[in-house]
């Protein structure tokens, strides 16, 4: 790959990252988003690790130092299939105007180019980048690249000052937890079925996704699992996993399969979340949802209480046109 023109201020520099590097990212994600929004993300370091597992951190990933050697930037592109590939970047803001937000663009780009002859013959390509609602600058520089806003999600929070609601569940719906050897791939096929008709979503692989189950806030106590009680095999309706992070709770994945929804069962699996975090004294909770959702999902967390805390808009630029591989495999399944 031929190296990009990138031009920093005076005593910048970038490279690839390393292991050591990730405290030193973490720091640099969360001063982005407090300057915009006051808080942070709750970044982890498993995060990190995560996103470096879909990509080559070699080729694919840069941090950028400042004259005095502290962590100024911080970027990625990765490959995310189906024609779709990503670049991110964050820049701490005591470090903003040194050129760092064209850098992580003009990379991604580069690398994003070599990338296209690798996807599917006769595949749409498309180049996305996701920014903060409130970072105007970032806006108007993928606007002159040639980038245009396609989405909007948000996460949203809540801040539990009393008990919640006791969950309410259809009359043919049994709640049980997470079974280990047992439900995984049940509960992956459930949620690739539910997020089938998802915004931007791209089948995933079985291994990648158990793979999470290793790291160490996994908690089998906190993934609901709704069974419809009339069919034989106990087939799962729907399922809720979520998480226990530093700064609260997190509902990973909300997924209700098609036959059951409009029933109330979305609602029983949050409401069940939410009890499962406030017994353990955890009353901030978080998720991510698609803004444009057509299932209706912001409405449903706004009924429980739920704020929007983070606006996030995705820019995409085609890069090569073609058959959207997604929407394909998606027909392909239903037929």
């Amino acid at each position: 790959m031929s190296t990009p023109a990138v031009t920093l201020a005076p005593g910048y520099s970038y490279r690839p990252p390393t292991e050591d590097d990730i405290p030193g990212i973490i720091a640099v994600m969360n001063a982005f988003d407090t300057s915009f929004l006051g808080h942070s993300d709750d970044y982890d370091p498993d995060d990190i690790r995560e996103d470096w597992s879909h990509l080559n951190p070699q080729t694919d990933a840069w941090v950028f130092i400042a004259p005095d050697g502290r962590m100024a930037g911080y970027g990625t592109e990765t490959n995310m299939g189906y024609g779709q590939l990503q670049i991110d970047g964050y820049t701490h803001p005591d470090h903003r105007g040194r050129g760092i937000g064209p850098a992580i663009l003009a990379l991604g780009e580069a690398r994003a180019a070599t990338q296209i002859e690798q996807q599917p013959e006769g595949a749409r390509v498309v180049l996305y980048n996701s920014v903060l609602i409130e970072d105007t600058a970032a806006h108007a520089l993928l606007e002159a690249r040639g980038f245009s806003l396609a989405r909007t999600h948000w996460r949203m929070g809540i801040e539990m000052d009393e008990p919640p609601p006791a969950p309410e569940w259809p009359a043919t719906i049994t709640l049980r937890t997470f079974a280990p050897g047992k439900d995984e791939h049940a509960v992956f096929e459930t949620i690739e079925e539910a997020f089938q008709d998802h915004w931007g979503h791209t089948p995933r692989n079985y291994d990648e996704w158990l793979a999470r189950l290793q790291r160490p806030n996994f908690d089998p106590a906190l993934w609901f699992l709704a069974v419809d009680n009339t069919t034989a095999t106990g087939d799962l309706a729907g399922v809720c996993t979520c998480w226990l992070r530093p700064s609260g709770g997190w509902v990973g994945t909300l997924a209700v399969r098609r036959p059951w929804r409009r029933h109330g069962l979305g609602q029983a699996l949050l409401s069940q979340s939410f009890g499962a975090f406030y017994q353990r004294g955890v009353t901030s909770v978080g998720l991510g949802v698609d803004a444009q959702s057509l299932t209706g999902a912001t409405r449903l967390y706004e009924r429980a209480g739920m704020r929007p805390t983070m606006r996030i808009a995705t820019f995409a630029r085609e890069l090569r046109p073609g058959v959207d591989l997604r929407v394909q495999t998606l027909a392909q399944t239903e037929a």
